[in-house]
């Protein structure tokens, strides 16, 4: 996976989720699971993002916007999933950390280990 296919694929699951049917966010939000391998190409997406952003002074606003929806708001969909008395996949709680400490790695320029 490429910068720009990495750009492409986060901005799907995160900036766009809302046109985007089976993007992370909208599934979650749905109450279902992600797709098979879904958070794992989120997290290769991210750790090509940090190895690409590596020296640069800023960050893409775009990028910025999608990275903190897949961060933040998988975790409130969740949270509120666990309210609703919906049934996640075991370890979803733990990759949600993940993706969140690859959003942290990004911001600081330290790759957070996983």
């Amino acid at each position: 996976m490429d910068y720009q296919a990495a750009y492409s694929f986060l901005t799907a699951q995160g900036k766009d989720y809302q046109i985007t049917p089976e993007s992370f966010l909208s599934r979650l939000q749905q109450g279902k699971p992600p797709v098979p391998g879904q958070v794992t190409n989120i997290l290769v997406a991210l750790k090509m993002v940090f190895g690409d952003l590596q020296g640069a002074e800023s960050i893409d606003r775009e990028v910025m916007t999608s990275i903190y929806l897949v961060a933040y708001e998988s975790r409130r969909a969740f949270m509120a999933g666990v309210r609703a008395g919906v049934l996640w996949p075991p370890l979803l709680d733990e990759d949600i950390d993940r993706i969140g400490l690859g959003v942290k790695s990004i911001l600081t320029g330290i790759w957070h280990e996983q």
